[in-house]
């Protein structure tokens, strides 16, 4: 039977570990205020605590560690005119995205299984990142006519050549090798090797650092799929607009570079020049709260003013029917400062106060 009244982030400490288990195993671990503010409770207490060295983040079940943030909840808060809620839990949430970065103790992340979105948010900013074979990392926000937040485009920002443009506008999944090559994730360590590695982290012997440990278990994944497709999505996602993209998508003899405009013909124009220009902007940025501080903008300017999120999570995760009615529904029809726009609004409340 389900214990119902399970915590859903388990903490405790042993060993100089402190454990972070992400613990709604049936909802992929998504990421909902309550959880939020229990993770932000743990690492207060236990930043100032002698024994606690290292913080270790993983997720309960096993499929992934988080599959993003609560949207059904941001649905609910958009569609009801909760703007102030809605600013909250974004808030809330950078907040613990920006902590985790700036952590004073080692901060170890397993992503292993599924980890997208707002679990990007929690493991990508970590000290160390891990992923197995298991692994499915994303950054997924344009599927619902979003755009990628959590600190995502500064880790899209900083991706080889123009994978972060592709990675971003596309909401391709990454297995292991691929988010290594990306910047997303540092080491491989297969699913089997990982209760191991949990015991040797509790158990190590000094003066070996939390790094060293890992690297006793980790492995070298197989090659990049996206490595091998450099040439190709560098030279489509250097164009200056979507549409420029998705034309020479349609010059290129790849089939994959084929397909992928196909796919960018089905998301939400808005959602793609938005996050197009977020992702290119956060490159000129001096750090992550820069790039937190503009995706807060960008994020409360869709849920208080734009059609297509609430759309966009309706076809895809309430009703399903995968059929989203955008607003405006082609590209062609997209205002030429839409992208200019989005970035020059400003949330009644600020991020960091």
């Amino acid at each position: 039977m389900t214990d119902h009244t399970a915590p859903t982030v388990l903490a405790r400490t042993g060993g100089g570990l402190g454990r972070l288990t992400l613990n709604r195993p049936r909802a992929i671990n998504a990421l909902d205020l309550d959880m939020i503010h229990q993770l932000h409770a743990a690492l207060d207490a236990w930043e100032d605590d002698s024994e606690v060295d290292v913080v270790l983040l993983d997720g309960a079940g096993d499929r992934g560690l988080c599959a993003g943030g609560d949207v059904r909840g941001l649905a609910e808060r958009v569609t009801g005119g909760h703007a102030a809620e809605t600013a909250r839990f974004f808030r809330d949430e950078y907040a613990l995205n920006a902590r985790i970065a700036e952590y004073p103790k080692t901060f170890v992340a397993l992503a292993d299984g599924v980890t997208m979105g707002g679990g990007i948010g929690v493991a990508g900013h970590a000290a160390v990142r891990i992923v197995t074979e298991r692994s499915r990392l994303a950054m997924p926000e344009t599927r619902i006519g979003f755009t990628p937040d959590v600190g995502g485009t500064w880790l899209l920002a900083h991706a080889p050549g123009r994978l972060g443009e592709y990675l971003g506008l596309t909401g391709a999944a990454m297995d292991a090798a691929d988010a290594i090559y990306a910047g997303f994730a540092d080491h491989f360590v297969p699913s089997d090797r990982l209760d191991g590695l949990r015991d040797a982290l509790e158990t190590r012997a000094d003066p070996s650092s939390p790094t060293e440990l890992v690297l006793l278990f980790d492995e070298t994944p197989d090659g990049s799929k996206l490595e091998r497709a450099r040439e190709w999505i560098d030279d489509a996602f250097a164009a200056d607009t979507v549409v420029g993209i998705i034309e020479r998508l349609r010059a290129r003899p790849e089939a994959k570079a084929s397909a992928t405009a196909d796919l960018l013909e089905e998301l939400s124009p808005t959602g793609l020049a938005v996050t197009l220009e977020s992702v290119r902007r956060s490159r000129e940025l001096p750090g992550l709260r820069d790039a937190l501080e503009q995706e807060y903008g960008l994020v409360m300017w869709f849920a208080t003013t734009q059609p297509d999120l609430p759309e966009g999570i309706r076809a895809q995760v309430i009703d399903k029917d995968r059929s989203p009615k955008w607003q405006p529904a082609t590209l062609a029809d997209l205002p030429a400062d839409v992208a200019a726009s989005a970035l020059a609004y400003r949330p009644d409340t600020p991020l960091w106060g």
